[in-house]
């Protein structure tokens, strides 16, 4: 299955963040934790070039926390500030200031040194659809200021919003890439939630989970649906639909003549992973 999706707003948004660029101090990258370089945009690179940036690991609760620490010492390693956060409970989020202010502190004591009273800073936040950003801004401005649910897609234009008196915030539209060079980037995506269900076939993509599952979390597949046996070779496509068709039995998903229903199956198997009924989940390492 090829999975794409760059609706029209996205390619406004990204001409749209290239023109505010002038305007802004720092950059804040919101990834997803439990899939940081798949959920990271490689045109972000492009578009925000050399402002200072932040990187942010959205639900970081919902990730396996010894992939995190990984990942947050692999972007350590690649000179960039990093924090996790869960913006839902709001875990952290007291830090991004001042670590935002810790990016800009050369900036800031040139204006003090000129006699110039430091503004609020300017910060972007980019990141892909159904990262987080909209409940982040309205956690950090304590008001229910940007769009927010649980499909992607949901933000359609920008929006300067203030955060106390210190920084101001650029609210985006989500951004994914044209083309997905790695498909298995598209799985990913689409595990996790960052891409429209109606797009893509989502027994394709409980497939792909499941299959992940067996090799990296076994006993959480057995320890949330009972599972006795699991498979015992990954490239038999026959026994990871059989794991699919035991969860479907157990929770319900039959038809007529004792058929499991795969479509009704799926859609339990990737509402309960992303809801975090089987655990915290990495879905990549670095």
């Amino acid at each position: 299955m090829t999975i794409q999706w760059f609706p029209g707003h996205m390619t406004r948004a990204r001409r749209q963040i290239e023109d505010k660029l002038k305007l802004i101090d720092v950059v804040i990258e919101l990834l997803d934790a439990r899939i940081p370089l798949a959920s990271r945009n490689p045109m972000m690179d492009v578009i925000v070039r050399e402002k200072p940036r932040l990187v942010v690991l959205n639900k970081f609760d919902l990730a396996d926390p010894i992939v995190t620490e990984q990942w947050n010492q692999h972007f350590l390693s690649q000179g960039h500030r990093v924090l996790q956060i869960d913006s839902t409970t709001g875990k952290n989020l007291n830090q991004i200031s001042p670590l935002c202010k810790q990016l800009l502190a050369d900036k800031i004591a040139k204006q003090v040194r000129k006699g110039i009273n430091p503004r609020a800073f300017r910060a972007l936040i980019v990141g892909i659809p159904n990262v987080g950003k909209s409940t982040l801004i309205n956690k950090l401005s304590g008001r229910s200021l940007a769009a927010t649910g649980d499909k992607p897609g949901i933000t359609k234009a920008q929006q300067w919003i203030k955060v106390g008196t210190e920084m101001e915030l650029l609210d985006t539209p989500g951004i994914l890439w044209p083309k997905f060079e790695d498909q298995e980037v598209g799985y990913k995506l689409a595990v996790t939630g960052a891409i429209k269900e109606d797009i893509l076939h989502i027994e394709d993509v409980a497939f792909y989970a499941i299959k992940y599952m067996v090799k990296h979390y076994p006993g959480r597949l057995q320890e949330r649906y009972g599972i006795e046996q699991l498979p015992d070779d990954l490239t038999d496509s026959n026994q990871i639909v059989e794991v699919m068709e035991d969860i479907g039995r157990k929770r319900g998903c039959v038809v007529s003549g004792g058929r499991i229903d795969l479509e009704k199956t799926s859609g339990v198997i990737l509402r309960e992973l992303r809801a975090g009924k089987l655990d915290r989940l990495s879905f990549e390492t670095p």
